[in-house]
């Protein structure tokens, strides 16, 4: 059975972190682990834990205001090990040039982070599967 999941979520004004109202890479990792947790309950029905990550690309800016939408599959799995691949695209951006309320939703999503991991559910704390 194929394990994936998707989270959406608007960048707010308090996930700035820098100048020019950007978001920091870590909120997208933050993501990660939380798509990372639905996976390990819809597969073994235990939170587990995440052990690593093995790759992590920032490939564009994240600014308040943008919607992300944040993805992951289980692509193979151990024992009590989940290897897992994650995604983050913007697929809204606010558009302050003309107004302070107006935005757009992106034809084409932008790819903003890529990474995969490993995630761990200890044997006795796995209830499927």
């Amino acid at each position: 059975m194929a394990y994936k999941t998707t989270l959406r979520v608007r960048m707010s004004a308090k996930d700035a972190h820098y100048g020019g109202s950007l978001v920091d890479g870590a909120h997208m990792l933050h993501l990660f682990g939380d798509v990372a947790t639905e996976l390990l309950i819809m597969r073994d029905g235990d939170e587990g834990l995440f052990r690593a990550y093995d790759n992590v690309e920032f490939l564009a800016p994240v600014h308040a205001g943008d919607f992300i939408e944040a993805t992951g599959e289980i692509v193979s799995e151990g024992n009590t090990s989940r290897k897992m691949v994650f995604e983050a695209r913007k697929v809204v951006t606010p558009r302050p040039d003309i107004n302070d309320s107006a935005a757009d939703v992106l034809e084409e999503p932008v790819v903003v982070c890529r990474a995969s991991g490993t995630c761990v559910t200890l044997k006795d704390r796995q209830r499927r599967g």
